[in-house]
């Protein structure tokens, strides 16, 4: 039997090669969160021309496109910002809510470009709010279930772990095209109206794609993860 960092044969204890698999999914994301965090400190100081705070800059997102039925407000924390549909409110945090700068702007931009999706009904993001429960059900049920198929050696509960888990994977999946679509949405939007200029623009784009990282690093840690649960299994079966 092998999982998690080790595996046994017998009495013997031997190191999992494929535990490599998570430590590169770990060090992904630890990457594209220090990449994130560099990129919008970098951008905070630089202060935009026409003096904009980033819940200004959602309220003429919105107006632009006629959506007048979402809130915005201010919420704690660091990059906690996000849209919720349920409530029709963009969140910002407090960082970009009441800043000037080309980072907040961006960021603003961006959770606008969400709201945008939501009143267009942009397919993979209902897709993905569709996912969202069973998604949060597969990442928490399937080591539970994985577990208790190989402590009572157990193959199909093995098999439905690794399903559910799948589930996970797939959300992340789905996350991709939905977020690079509002990053996309926002940097046109903020051209065409003129909240940014020229150089601006570049440094918002900048902003963005970094933060978009931490959504390929996550889904790339998600498939990392499946493809050795998928292994241990394989391994398993042979033992």
């Amino acid at each position: 039997m092998a999982f998690l960092g080790y595996g046994y044969s017998g009495m013997a204890m031997y190191w999992d090669p494929t535990y490599v698999l998570v430590l590169a999914g770990v060090l992904l994301s630890l990457l594209a969160s220090a990449k994130v965090k560099s990129t919008f400190a970098k951008y905070s100081s630089m202060r935009s021309a026409r003096g904009l705070t980033g819940a200004q800059v959602a309220g003429r997102i919105l107006d632009y496109a006629g959506i007048h039925d979402v809130t915005v407000t201010s919420v704690a924390g660091h990059l906690t910002d996000h849209y919720d549909p349920r409530s029709k409110t963009v969140a910002l945090s407090e960082p970009v809510y009441g800043s000037t700068s080309v980072s907040a702007l961006a960021v603003a931009a961006h959770e606008c470009g969400h709201v945008i999706q939501h009143a267009n009904q942009y397919a993979p993001l209902a897709v993905r709010t569709a996912l969202v429960p069973v998604a949060n059900f597969g990442s928490g049920a399937s080591w539970f279930v994985i577990i208790a198929g190989l402590i009572f050696s157990i193959r199909p509960l093995v098999t439905i772990g690794i399903v559910l888990f799948s589930l996970a994977v797939l959300f992340q999946l789905v996350t991709l095209p939905v977020e690079f679509n509002a990053s996309g949405r926002a940097l046109t939007i903020l051209g065409e109206t003129g909240i940014l200029g020229e150089s601006e623009g570049r440094a918002a784009r900048k902003v963005l794609t970094a933060a978009a990282l931490t959504y390929v690093a996550a889904a790339a840690a998600a498939i990392l993860q499946l493809l050795r649960l998928i292994l241990l299994f394989g391994r398993n079966d042979r033992d």
